[in-house]
């Protein structure tokens, strides 16, 4: 009887304690929480928000956004938004628009806005071989300088087209080490503000296949094509009397593709040393590539010393952007027929491509939002292009900082696009 009873008890404890777990995972989450149903790691192509939380569609657009922005989770958080009408020239909607907060990978933006500015849009990334021959008994030596351009596509095909090079010359033998310049940047092989665990590419001017190993795949594509090597290289700059070899060259656009779709780091940050070698300095640094964003900043009618950029990619969290200077440089492109032209097909596609192709899905957002996406620690960014149920084209920039969860950002973002979509 006292065991029957004590079974007893023990399932109404257990009916009572499954009661009050089910009305914590139901009505007791955390404003946080409802704005992110899913909760997972922080990468820029993540699951779209699911919770159906969005303003009506039968009041004006300010006020949906301002009812997006009544949540108590921006109590404990900051956001910022700029959104301007492209076709009627006219500001939609702003909000903490200059406040000061960390772009993440909207920085790509204004790294390739001011690349395709002051490079032009028909730049090219250039790698030159020089050799010189040395007639020794019946063999002809070469002593061969790489002149490096920092090119993150340099691949199997181009070192094949400088081995067929020297081998024209009848090359069958490399003398001495081969010299790599590297004076194209300054030494340093971390960003300003990087963290010492952070896995990137270092800062070479010398990459194959976006990848710190140059000088492994000559050595195989060396010995593989019979020419005599024993290996061994040295730093020095190009001698002005060595005769050019060849060259191998990539475009801008190649570069900014896989940056601006897959956020790619590197990439960025060889555009951004293009920057800053721009008219020929050698050694050039952080400082000389900041000079050319500054100019773009003082042109779009922005004070530079509001703003801090630490490096291309948005990997620093030494970078300080706002809002309004994304937005204004998105505005500052569409005007630039060329540099929109240029810039419009490498941004992610909401629902299809990139860092977007898993947001926005069965949405009016889908295949019409095209934006940069941003995440690094506490911190989620978009800012793109889209057009209106009206055909009105827009920009937009979304910042968002102090965010437990990347997803909190990437759902209040989508909910803004799906708002303008409609």
């Amino acid at each position: 009887m006292h065991s029957t009873f004590r079974a007893f008890s023990f399932f109404l404890i257990f009916l009572f304690a499954l009661s009050l777990t089910a009305k914590r995972s139901t009505g007791q989450t955390t404003a946080e929480h409802r704005l992110n149903d899913t909760v997972t790691t922080d990468t820029d192509s993540l699951t779209a928000d699911t919770t159906g939380a969005d303003a009506p569609t039968d009041i004006p657009l300010p006020e949906r956004l301002k009812r997006l922005l009544d949540n108590p989770i921006f109590e404990r958080t900051q956001v910022g938004i700029y959104i301007w009408d492209l076709t009627a020239d006219t500001l939609v909607f702003a909000h903490n628009e200059q406040q000061s907060m960390r772009p993440a990978s909207t920085e790509k933006l204004v790294t390739a806005i001011t690349a395709y500015r002051t490079l032009g849009t028909d730049y090219h990334y250039r790698t030159r071989f020089y050799a010189d021959t040395i007639h020794r008994d019946s063999l002809i030596e070469g002593r061969i300088t790489i002149e490096a351009g920092y090119d993150p596509l340099i691949e199997h095909s181009d070192l094949m087209a400088f081995v067929d090079s020297i081998k024209a010359w009848g090359i069958t033998r490399i003398a001495s080490p081969i010299t790599l310049d590297l004076s194209f940047k300054d030494d340093k092989r971390l960003g300003w503000g990087w963290c010492w665990d952070d896995d990137e590419v270092p800062l070479t001017p010398l990459l194959y296949n976006n990848r710190d190993r140059f000088t492994e795949a000559l050595r195989d594509v060396i010995r593989q094509e019979g020419i005599t090597w024993d290996g061994t290289v040295t730093e020095g700059e190009q001698e002005h009397e060595s005769q050019f070899c060849c060259e191998r060259n990539h475009t801008i656009d190649q570069v900014v593709l896989p940056m601006m779709k897959e956020s790619n780091n590197s990439m960025a940050e060889s555009l951004f040393y293009q920057l800053a070698h721009f008219g020929a300095n050698r050694r050039a640094g952080r400082k000389q590539a900041v000079r050319r964003i500054n100019a773009l900043v003082s042109e779009v009618g922005l004070s530079p010393s509001h703003y801090q950029f630490a490096d291309g990619s948005g990997l620093s969290l030494y970078n300080y952007a706002t809002p309004q200077l994304l937005g204004r440089l998105l505005r500052f492109a569409y005007r630039d027929e060329g540099i929109y032209r240029h810039l419009l097909p490498t941004l992610p596609i909401a629902g299809e491509d990139g860092t977007l192709r898993r947001r926005m899905r069965g949405t009016a957002a889908a295949g019409n939002v095209k934006a940069k996406t941003g995440t690094v620690e506490g911190v989620s960014t978009l800012a793109g292009y889209l057009t209106t149920a009206g055909g009105n084209r827009l920009c937009f920039a979304i910042m968002n900082q102090g965010l437990r969860y990347g997803a909190t950002g990437r759902n209040f973002q989508d909910r803004v696009c799906k708002a303008l979509c409609r």
